[in-house]
């Protein structure tokens, strides 16, 4: 997969995330949807641009992004290739103002991601990846190919969600190893895992697909990979009605056998 399309996606997520910088710095308002999660004004003016450009550079892509996901599946199915966007992922650190919030484009191609981007605006760093071509990360303008870490350290570094902890992830941390863990939001966890910050990222709580496509691609580029729970097969996209994920992990070192402690 071309990684000068990716490159493309990558400018047009860092376009948006100016957008988003915009509002964050100002008193914006904050609606709510049905299921009750925030929506802001930027939200939908990073929707906007990102739409209208994935639509000028690949007019034959479809694209659906979480603020237009209204698409039947009826439709979907028939997609070989679609454009996955969430123009502001983790609107609730946005929100809260703790800066752990992401621009995620994804490009599936038969339930795969195969391009992924994840912009993080308050710190200018970008993680991308397009398939068969690498992972990397740009912060500051200067650009690095990444990978998981190899091996994991004898006291393993965990990344969890900051807003949706429960039991059931409490029990799932009590299968695993001795670790240490952090909280942070938004689909920067998975890019953590992916240029070796931390080792695992376990979830249980509700994500979307568009949560996720786009560091996918990030990690499985990196070395790493994210399998579904409890089956622990891959995750897949676009291969149903709904477009919720089921429980997932994250993994670093696919070698390490996270498997064996969930069995």
């Amino acid at each position: 997969m071309s990684l000068e399309l990716a490159r493309q996606a990558l400018a047009i997520s860092r376009e948006a995330g100016e957008l988003i910088m915009g509002f964050y710095r100002t008193n914006f308002t904050v609606t709510h949807k049905t299921d009750d999660s925030p929506l802001t004004q930027a939200d939908m003016a990073a929707h906007r641009h990102i739409s209208a450009a994935l639509e000028t550079l690949t007019p034959d892509i479809p694209v659906l992004s979480e603020e237009a996901a209204n698409i039947p599946w009826s439709v979907r199915k028939h997609w070989k290739r679609h454009w996955l966007v969430d123009p502001l992922d983790g609107t609730r650190e946005f929100v809260r103002r703790n800066d752990d919030f992401t621009v995620n484009i994804a490009l599936v191609e038969n339930g795969e991601p195969v391009i992924g981007v994840v912009h993080v605006p308050v710190f200018n760093v970008s993680y991308y990846a397009a398939r068969g071509a690498g992972a990397y990360e740009l912060n500051g303008g200067v650009e690095r190919r990444i990978h998981v870490r190899v091996p994991v350290p004898a006291l393993p570094s965990f990344v969890i969600t900051r807003s949706h902890r429960d039991a059931t992830l409490d029990a799932l941390l009590a299968k695993l190893p001795a670790h240490e863990a952090k909280s942070r939001g938004s689909a920067l966890k998975i890019c953590l895992v992916a240029a070796g910050d931390a080792d695992l990222y376990p979830r249980t709580g509700p994500t979307s697909e568009w949560d996720t496509a786009a560091g996918h691609c990030v990690v499985d580029e990196a070395g790493g990979k994210i399998v579904r729970l409890p089956e622990l097969t891959p995750l897949r996209y676009n291969q149903k009605d709904s477009l919720l994920n089921p429980g997932f992990l994250v993994i670093g070192d696919p070698q390490y056998g996270w498997e064996s402690y969930l069995r």
